[in-house]
């Protein structure tokens, strides 16, 4: 397995919802961070469905979860742009036209690193994970070549890596010793998903928060394990782009 890219001059994270960054790839965002790449993230949709309270008002909450992706990309020392193409929640496509608009990201960004969903993770249950990943993929392909979506009036641009997160064949490993305490941070500004996804159902309890954060450094050292590091976030590396 493979250590550490050297540092990038800018990455674009393309993430389904609003908090999948930073629980998919937020210690490595916030190592480079630090270094100085200019992090971007595409967030594809306005994470509507995120709430088991059948009265919450879903137009209060798409706005509730974009303010906390911002202050959690804050938080990762993001610089670069947050983007939001505010497809429905639990609907999204990999269709042309949804294609297209990730296309013209990447050729506005010119990231030298894509991160996003691996979108053949085997047995993966949500599809906004699936079409994800593969507008990441396709987005990349899209971006390279010239007779794809020249409406744009942009010039090509080809992104030098590809990393896939949520691999079942994972292949690269960041060394994220250190950054646990970051990726935490950021994923508890997500304050909307306490109960959802991060097991907090009180969030006065300082045990709980600290559960938590703990659960976040067992998770990296687990990888870590995985790939001879103390502490890391895996991923598929596709370098022939």
């Amino acid at each position: 397995m493979k250590h550490d890219l050297p540092l990038p001059r800018s990455a674009l994270v393309i993430a389904a919802h609003p908090d999948d960054a930073e629980f998919q790839c937020g210690a490595t965002l916030a190592k480079w961070s630090a270094a100085g790449t200019v992090v971007h993230h595409l967030v594809c949709t306005d994470g509507s469905k995120g709430t088991w309270d059948r009265d919450t008002d879903q137009d209060s909450l798409v706005e509730i979860r974009k303010s906390e992706q911002r202050n959690a990309a804050a938080c990762l020392g993001a610089t670069g742009q947050l983007l939001f193409l505010d497809k429905t929640d639990g609907e999204l496509q990999s269709d042309l036209v949804t294609r297209s608009a990730v296309t013209k990201v990447i050729r506005e960004l010119r990231p030298q690193v894509v991160l996003g969903h691996d979108p053949w993770k085997r047995y993966r249950l949500h599809p906004d994970h699936r079409h994800a990943g593969f507008l990441a993929v396709d987005g990349v392909v899209a971006a390279r070549d010239p007779f794809f979506f020249p409406e744009h009036g942009l010039e090509p641009h080809r992104p030098e890596v590809l990393l896939l997160f949520e691999a079942d064949e994972h292949d690269h490993a960041e060394d994220v010793d250190g950054w646990g305490e970051a990726k935490a941070a950021a994923l508890l500004e997500h304050k909307s998903q306490f109960l959802t996804t991060h097991k907090i159902d009180d969030p006065d309890d300082e045990s709980q928060i600290t559960a938590f954060r703990d659960r976040i450094e067992e998770n990296l050292a687990a990888a870590g394990e995985l790939s001879g590091l103390k502490s890391a976030e895996l991923f598929k590396a596709i370098f022939d782009l």
